[in-house]
């Protein structure tokens, strides 16, 4: 039941907005509502916007009403940014329109564009966006740019912050703020005079502060989305400009980016990688040290603990088995639009890290199947490791940066820390050149030991990353929810001051994303933690990451496969601990047609989980389990009766086209519309196209 505001916002946004798309019943808030995080919030309202104008009214009713709004596009976030306990808004149905121009050097994009998606549009011109997150496949545009999406080859030279030209916005009021239309600029400077002194001041009090000023190139030295990207105000002059690199990572809480427009970048047509094992971290951290000046695209470590979680792929080869505890792996890749001149990378390579002793002879390879295994193995980790925890668990993942110099030191201190806190299922990999290491584990929230277990672990990294190595608590994942607390710590207390006046400036009534990024609460991330109970054994392996939705033919109609599995989970939930029979209830009224009667069950889930998680047959399953043995035993009965019911059936289609001969389609329809409303849906609608029945196969017959 809505609280009287929140059933006035949806009163007042029905009349503008199709009442389908907006969403209170407990079934889809609860399936809308979950990202990839290891949190949990319900909305009370979700709103599926499919233009500006609709997201414009939304934000004047809201603000009206002083309710918060969340933005949201896949979904795919992993540190609790798109989640919300009031109204949360998705942008990804409707907001597809892309533009190439200014001959193909810049492309214009929506929000609810998949990244692959558009990488297959510039394809055909030799280019893709800078950005190449492991989740491109499904992350959109909205969220790369709103996160600052770097990832596996663009390091920190081609990420969103570096190749975005101009962006359109939406903020708090609703006034839009389009940095390529030039008279929108000279309207937004005069009308919103207060905003723009503000940024104004900003920057000049750091530009001033010299000690603050360099913190924060130094910072950003490194891959750094801990806070607001306040090396704007260092990068930039003009206002304007600030404003546009300040979007960049804010994570949702400044405004609504309608769209953004980036620089292409070159998509070389030949690559090759190779898998180089090192006998140590060591060995493998200063091969990366060697390669960061080295004509390559990508440098990706894999430790031994990443390695074992592919090494049961039916592709992956068999020593993989047998490597030593010890070893480590990079994979580098090499790219050029001239083959010879990638065969020459290949041997600059070989030539740069020839001082450091490999584990294994390696070759480059382009062979698509061993190139896309490679690829796979390390694309796949975060999902992968999450297939393999201890069910009822929940998957973690952080992302951190280092100086390169110090990244072997910085790798040996944290897994001497995973194994302080008996974390023995992490998992350490990432982006050597940029010293990015990503590392995940599984945590149980069941118990308040389990959770003292994992505040004592994110004390301690805070104290390892900041004060050990002065490195970054956040480096591409952004801050979310899960870092916010340790901002502060971090940056310290006058850039975090900065931060919160940004906040200020753009949303004074902390009314855009609350508490995500900016939170006072030194607890916030170890609160509204998201159950995973067992559920199917066929989907309990699950980490919602959302990977799967791009393939399923009923996204957007209904449920995605992800959104089914958060479905029966907390169905099972409810269930075990009978905690709220009405919730249970509720929710049960539409899981009907919601997860079950308007799913596939093609199994194309299956292809791009990582897991291979098959939601298809899980609904199968479900609706046998579903079944009432009355149903049970007349499918049973049908399914030994084969040739009997096929002949009724025969005969039936037969007599019902007799008549239709005989009536005509007029007279046919009017009775079976009237033969439909009397038995409340029973007996199916008769439409002219329905068949014949067959003559009866005679086996005997030759042909």
């Amino acid at each position: 039941m809505l609280t009287p505001s929140y059933q006035k916002l949806k009163d007042i946004l029905s009349v503008s907005i199709d009442p389908k798309r907006i969403l209170t019943n407990p079934l889809q808030t609860l399936a809308y509502g979950t990202d990839a995080s290891l949190y949990r919030l319900i909305p009370k309202i979700v709103i599926l916007a499919h233009d500006e104008a609709e997201v414009i009214e939304i934000i004047k009713q809201a603000k009206l009403l002083d309710i918060a709004l969340t933005f949201r596009a896949a979904g795919t976030s992993l540190s609790g940014q798109a989640i919300t306990d009031s109204v949360l808004v998705v942008a990804t149905h409707g907001w597809k329109n892309q533009e190439l121009f200014d001959n193909n050097r810049k492309v214009k994009l929506e929000p609810g564009i998949i990244g692959a998606r558009a990488n297959i549009f510039l394809a055909p011109h030799g280019l893709k966006i800078g950005p190449d997150p492991a989740s491109i496949a499904t992350c959109m545009i909205g969220g790369i740019v709103a996160n600052n999406a770097s990832g596996m080859c663009c390091g920190t030279a081609q990420n969103s912050y570096q190749t975005i030209t101009d962006i359109r916005i939406v903020l708090h009021d609703g006034t839009i703020l389009d940095t390529a239309d030039t008279e929108n600029v000279a309207t937004f400077k005069k009308n919103q005079t207060l905003l723009i002194q503000e940024i104004e001041r900003l920057r000049d009090q750091i530009k001033g502060n010299e000690i603050l000023f360099n913190q924060i190139k130094n910072k950003f030295k490194i891959k750094n989305t801990t806070g607001y990207s306040i090396n704007a105000f260092v990068d930039y002059q003009d206002p304007i400009d600030i404003i546009k690199h300040l979007m960049v990572g804010s994570e949702g809480t400044l405004a609504f980016i309608s769209n953004v427009t980036f620089k292409t970048v070159i998509d070389e047509k030949h690559k090759s990688c190779s898998l180089i094992f090192f006998n140590t971290i060591q060995d493998a951290c200063n091969a990366a040290i060697l390669l960061k000046f080295a004509p390559v695209a990508a440098v990706e470590l894999l430790d031994r603990e990443s390695i074992r979680s592919v090494e049961n792929d039916n592709d992956a080869p068999d020593y993989f088995k047998i490597l030593p505890e010890s070893a480590c792996a990079l994979l580098v890749e090499c790219r050029d639009n001239d083959l010879d001149n990638m065969l020459l990378k290949q041997l600059k390579v070989r030539s740069a890290i020839e001082s450091i002793p490999t584990f294994s002879e390696y070759e480059f390879t382009s062979n698509p199947k061993q190139y896309y295994f490679n690829w796979k193995a390390r694309k796949g980790l975060l999902p992968t490791v999450g297939g393999l925890r201890k069910n009822g668990t929940t998957v973690i993942i952080e992302d951190v940066a280092f100086p390169l110099p110090q990244l072997a030191d910085a790798c040996l201190a944290l897994k001497d820390l995973f194994k302080k806190f008996e974390y023995h299922d992490a998992v350490l990999f990432g982006h050597a050149l940029e010293g990015n290491l990503h590392f995940v584990f599984s945590q149980d929230f069941s118990n308040q030991a389990e959770v003292d277990r994992y505040e004592k672990l994110m004390s301690e990294l805070a104290v390892l990353v900041v004060d050990c190595f002065n490195g970054s608590l956040k480096a591409e994942h952004g801050t979310g929810r899960n870092m916010a607390p340790f901002v502060e710590k971090e940056w310290g207390p006058t850039a975090y001051e900065i931060m919160k006046r940004i906040k200020n400036i753009f949303d004074p009534n902390n009314k855009i994303n609350p508490d995500v990024l900016i939170n006072p609460d030194p607890k916030a991330h170890l609160k509204n933690l998201k159950p995973l109970p067992e559920c199917n054994a066929i989907v309990d392996k699950c980490m919602e990451c959302g990977f799967c939705e791009p393939h399923c033919v009923s996204e957007g109609l209904t449920l995605s496969p992800r959104q089914r599995i958060v479905i029966a989970r907390e169905i099972s939930r409810l269930e075990q601990t009978n905690e709220d029979p009405q919730r249970l209830a509720d929710i049960r009224k539409d899981v009907t047609y919601q997860l079950d009667e308007t799913c596939a069950t093609d199994g194309l889930c299956a292809l791009a989980c990582p897991v291979h998680i098959d939601t298809g047959k899980f609904v199968k399953t479900w609706r046998a389990n579903e079944l009432s043995s009355g149903n049970k035993k007349v499918a049973a009965y049908i399914g030994s009766h084969i040739a009997e019911t096929t002949s009724i059936l025969r005969t039936g289609l037969k007599i019902v086209s007799f008549f239709h001969t005989i009536l005509g389609t007029t007279i046919m329809t009017a009775l079976s519309n009237v033969s439909h409303f009397i038995t409340f849906g029973k007996i199916p609608k008769w439409i002219p196209e329905m068949p014949k029945g067959a003559d009866k196969i005679n086996l005997n017959e030759k042909h």
